[in-house]
C-alpha cells in the first residue's frame, strides 16, 4: 500500500514538477530541455552489462570523479552511464567527460522520474551489471526495478545525517523495502553506517570505506591559474572566497564585507554561487549597494577585462572553476552553511591549504567538519559573530598558514576511499 501511493502521489505531481521545470527555465535553459530523458525516451549507444553511475547534481558529480576514473582503469572495457537530475550536474558530467563521452567510453542521461515504468524502461535499455549510487540519492522504485532486473545495487560514499535517518524512520513501510534492496552500504563514517544498522540493515552488507571526498587531486593548471589570478588582482590584495553560496547567504557576507572596508579597504571578495540561475540576481546585490563588480564572464565576453584597485566584488559567474578561484584565495568560507542547507564541502579549500570558515549548519559533512575543526583546520561561527571570525583571520595571516597546512593534513591522511571502492565494485562484478 505505501508504494502504491507513492506512486499514485508521484505520478500526480508530476506535472506540477514539469511547470516548475519550465519557469526555473526562465534562469536556466538546461531545465527547459532534454525531457523525454526524463520520461526513458531516449536511445542507448553503449554497450551492455556495464555500469550505471547515479551522481544526483555537482557536488556528487565532482566527488565521484576520482571514483569514475579509477573503475575505467579497473574495467577498461565496461561503458559507464552517468546520470544526473539537475542540468547543473549534467554541465559538469559533460565538461569532466568530454573525452570519454565523444570516445563512448561514458554515456549520459538524466535519470528518469521514479515511476515503476520508467525505471523498468530506463534499465532495459541499458542493462547494466551494477548500480552505484552515490551518497544518498535513495529512491524506491530504481532500487526495486534493480532488484527485479537482478542488478546489484550499491550505495557509495553512503552519508546519514541523524536528520536523515529521523525522517526515513517515519515511514517505514516505504523506506525498509527500499534499503533491504541494497546489496551494499559503503559509509562515509562509522556514524553514517550505524544509522543504517539501526533503521535495520544486516549490518555484513554496511562497509566503512571513508569519503572519497578526501581523494582529491588538485590539477597543477588550477594551482598556476590560481596565482596568476592572484597575481593580476594585486598580490598584497587579500581575497577572501565565499563559496557555493546560497540565497541569503550573500547579503550576508556583504554586510560583512561594507563592515570589513574600514580595517581592510583593499579587500577584495569573491562569491561563486551554487547555482547559475542567480549569477544575476547576486550581480543586483552588489550593485544596489553600489559596490564595484566585475564579473568573471566579462572577462571572456570582453576579451581581458581587468580587476583594478578599485574593484570589490569578483561575481564568478562561471561552472567548473571552483579550485582555480579557491586556489586565489587567502580565506575560503563555505557556502550552504549559513542556511539550514548542510553546508558544501570544505576539503577543495583544505587540500588547497586554504584557512576556512564554515556556518552552523553542516549536517551534510558532519564527520568532516568536526574533524576538521578538531585538528585547526577550519573554524565555525554563527552568521552573528561571522564578521568578528573574518576580521581575526585577517588580522592573524600566520594563523591562516597554520590552519591550511592543518587541512591540508587532514586530506593527506584520510585518503584512500577510492581504492577501497573500487576494490568492493570490481569483486562485486566478478561475483
Amino acid at each position: 500500500m505505501a508504494r502504491f501511493l507513492y506512486n499514485l502521489v508521484f505520478t500526480l505531481a508530476i506535472p506540477f514538477i514539469l511547470i516548475r521545470m519550465w519557469l526555473r527555465g526562465g534562469a536556466n535553459p538546461g531545465y527547459r530541455q532534454r525531457w523525454s530523458e526524463r520520461f526513458a525516451l531516449y536511445n542507448f549507444s553503449g554497450k551492455p552489462n556495464g555500469l550505471l553511475i547515479h551522481s544526483v547534481s555537482v557536488g556528487e558529480t565532482l566527488a565521484a570523479e576520482p571514483l569514475v576514473r579509477s573503475l575505467q582503469a579497473a574495467n577498461p572495457d565496461l561503458t559507464l552511464t552517468i546520470t544526473t537530475t539537475t542540468p547543473t550536474g549534467s554541465d559538469q558530467v559533460k565538461r569532466i567527460y568530454a573525452d570519454d563521452l565523444a570516445a563512448g567510453r561514458v554515456v549520459h542521461v538524466y535519470l528518469p522520474y521514479d515511476l515503476p515504468w520508467l525505471t523498468a524502461s530506463f534499465l532495459k535499455k541499458i542493462q547494466p551489471s551494477l548500480c552505484i549510487i552515490m551518497e544518498t540519492e535513495l529512491w524506491p522504485n530504481i532500487i526495486r526495478s534493480c532488484n527485479k532486473q537482478q542488478i546489484l545495487v550499491i550505495l557509495a560514499n553512503a552519508r546519514l545525517s541523524e536528520r536523515s535517518a529521523k525522517g526515513y524512520a517515519k515511514f517505514p513501510k516505504l523506506t525498509q523495502p527500499m534499503l533491504q534492496g541494497l546489496d551494499l552500504i559503503a559509509a562515509q563514517h562509522r556514524n553514517d553506517g550505524q544509522r543504517f544498522i539501526d533503521l535495520g540493515i544486516d549490518e555484513h552488507k554496511v562497509d566503512v570505506t571513508g569519503s572519497i571526498k578526501f581523494d582529491i587531486s588538485v590539477p597543477e593548471q588550477s594551482l598556476a591559474q590560481g596565482q596568476a589570478l592572484k597575481k593580476q588582482w594585486g598580490e598584497e590584495r587579500p581575497v577572501l572566497v565565499l563559496a557555493s553560496s546560497h540565497e541569503g547567504e550573500d547579503d550576508l557576507i556583504l554586510n560583512s564585507y561594507q563592515e570589513l572596508l574600514v580595517d581592510f579597504p583593499n579587500l577584495l571578495l569573491v562569491i561563486v554561487p551554487r547555482h547559475p540561475e542567480r549569477f544575476d540576481e547576486v550581480a543586483a546585490l552588489v550593485l544596489d549597494r553600489e559596490l564595484h563588480l566585475v564579473r568573471r564572464s566579462e572577462s571572456f565576453d570582453k576579451g581581458n577585462l581587468q580587476v583594478n584597485p578599485m574593484t570589490q566584488v569578483y561575481l564568478a559567474d562561471t561552472m567548473g572553476e571552483m579550485l582555480l578561484l579557491l586556489a586565489s584565495a587567502d580565506l575560503a568560507i563555505i557556502g550552504g552553511s549559513f542556511i539550514e542547507h548542510g553546508g558544501h564541502n570544505p576539503l577543495e579549500a583544505c587540500a588547497l591549504s586554504k584557512a576556512v570558515i564554515m556556518g552552523p549548519s553542516d549536517y551534510n559533512f558532519a564527520a568532516i567538519a568536526q574533524q576538521l575543526i578538531n585538528q585547526g583546520a577550519m573554524q565555525q561561527t554563527s552568521a552573528e559573530q561571522l564578521t568578528i571570525c573574518i576580521r581575526q583571520l585577517l588580522e592573524r595571516p600566520e594563523m591562516r598558514i597554520e590552519m591550511g597546512a592543518a587541512g591540508k593534513q587532514v586530506v593527506a591522511d584520510n585518503q584512500g576511499a577510492v581504492a577501497r571502492l573500487t576494490e568492493l565494485v570490481c569483486e562485486s562484478l566478478h561475483r
